[in-house]
């Protein structure tokens, strides 16, 4: 059984009013998501850049691309990166504390972003070696902030705003996908190989911006709080755990995991499918700075009114609607809007783009409107303080590895722009997202309720003494 000081100290925190510090920690928290989304989705149209670049073969009317394998190694080796940095930082920010490791994770951005631009030399297998090289290693980086930006984040946060505060943090994904789409330079050929060196290095920005404030964020597992935590020894792998939180774990692995299939397939495919329907000039009548202005042009639009509004609506229902009913509906219209595309892409591939833009654009408005958002969010409130940062990153790493599928596999069908392939990605999305809305009933509703209160840590008593006798709740806004 808790003790009654600990249960007044967490219900002190669960009920105090909005302050700055919580602003702050999402801007901070949520520039790190900027960043993750801006360097693992500007790629997309760098590989088309490399491609014509590097492959083209001369005695050709074609333009180069980037062969299969090469292609994705490009844009799936920063996936692999993130997968083993959530699990890595996710056991560490439980193991020695959030804000010891989260530093880490930022220099490691900012050093890879800058690195991965300048890919020593200029053959082709020197650039895409060392390319790949950095970018594994970005995405170990990236990785470590999905889990200890959402655990911060929540426990920074009070019952009442917690899923706001968390979806806000993970909404500066969109703005980083927007940015990773607004590359709209015009240029010679020549000058092709300084641009994507360029677009790769920006990354580094918005990290080296907020590594300051990042390093005075105070540490969320409180010392004092800390020593109360007698409930929470049980180990991840134990029986305790199992019967608790088993199924939710189940859960939030397995919605993420399919989620990310559709989501990262959508994104890493725009490329090739809007020159399929028309919505981008054929490749042959296009220089290759034109053909990424077309690409990033699209890729922005489809972004400003489908992927971005998707996850502000996500932050400002989530607290009324609840984090299973925004799931729910997220999956079921993504099913329902990529089958549609699937079904009848002949039609709207030869007859009606506009139609094609504005189902494609939907399918983004509920993936974040939709499971992209309350995936992040609920593996950060399901669970124990003690293994939280932990389960957030293997339910990440189970998404990554979904994004894996869609980028090795999914991105495969779609690569050559072939209408019987493109059909069968879309159709089997909408499967997959299908399977996602089932697996949503795995996890159980977190709206208004504690982090205590969920994972079974409050005891289920409350004795209402004032927290100010253990811990002075300045000593948060003041470290800012």
């Amino acid at each position: 059984m808790a003790s009654s000081p600990n249960l007044a100290v967490l219900h002190a925190l669960d009920t105090a009013r909005t302050q700055w510090y919580h602003v702050t920690a999402i801007v901070i928290a949520g520039m790190g998501f900027f960043t993750d989304a801006y360097d693992l989705f500007c790629i997309s149209t760098v590989s088309k850049l490399l491609g014509r670049l590097y492959y083209t073969d001369i005695t050709s009317a074609t333009p180069g691309k980037l062969p299969r394998d090469v292609n994705n190694a490009v844009i799936g080796v920063a996936l692999v990166g993130t997968l083993m940095g959530q699990l890595v930082f996710g056991w560490m920010g439980d193991k020695l504390g959030r804000k010891k490791v989260y530093g880490i994770t930022l220099i490691l951005m900012v050093i890879c972003a800058i690195c991965s631009g300048l890919s020593f030399g200029h053959t082709k297998k020197s650039v895409i070696y060392t390319l790949c090289f950095f970018r594994f290693w970005l995405g170990f980086g990236i990785g470590g902030d999905y889990p200890l930006s959402a655990t911060i984040m929540s426990e920074y946060s009070n019952k009442k705003t917690r899923g706001a505060f968390i979806a806000a943090v993970f909404a500066m994904q969109g703005v980083g996908i927007i940015a990773a789409g607004l590359h709209r330079f015009e240029s010679t050929q020549q000058e092709g190989d300084f641009l994507w060196r360029i677009v790769l290095m920006l990354g580094a920005v918005p990290a080296i911006l907020t590594y300051y404030w990042r390093m005075k964020m105070p540490e969320t597992e409180h010392d004092k709080l800390a020593q109360f935590k007698a409930q929470n020894e049980y180990p991840l792998v134990s029986r305790m755990f199992v019967s608790r939180h088993g199924l939710h774990l189940l859960g939030t692995m397995s919605t993420w995991f399919l989620l990310d299939i559709a989501f990262y397939s959508q994104n890493l495919t725009q490329k090739d499918i809007f020159p399929a329907v028309g919505l981008t000039d054929p490749a042959n009548t296009l220089s290759a700075l034109k053909e990424v202005y077309q690409t990033s042009k699209a890729m922005f639009i489809v972004a400003m009114f489908g992927t971005f509004p998707g996850y502000w609506f996500t932050v400002f229902f989530i607290e009324s609607i609840g984090r299973t009913i925004i799931q729910l509906v997220g999956f079921f219209m993504m099913s329902v809007f990529m089958l549609i595309i699937g079904l009848k892409y002949e039609y709207l591939k030869g007859e009606n783009h506009a139609m094609f833009a504005v189902l494609y654009a939907l399918t983004f408005f509920f993936a974040n409107f939709g499971p992209n958002s309350t995936t992040f969010v609920l593996p950060a409130e399901l669970f124990p303080t003690r293994v939280r940062s932990t389960c957030h990153a293997l339910s990440a790493a189970a998404g990554k590895a979904g994004a894996l599928v869609g980028a090795f596999y999914v991105q495969s069908l779609t690569l050559e722009g072939k209408t019987s392939q493109i059909k069968k990605a879309m159709i089997g999305l909408a499967v997959t997202n299908a399977l996602g809305f089932f697996c949503t009933f795995l996890v159980t509703e977190t709206k208004g309720r504690s982090l205590e209160e969920i994972s079974g840590e409050d005891g289920g008593n409350r004795d209402g003494k004032s927290a100010a006798e253990i811990i002075d709740k300045e000593d948060q806004s003041s470290a800012w």
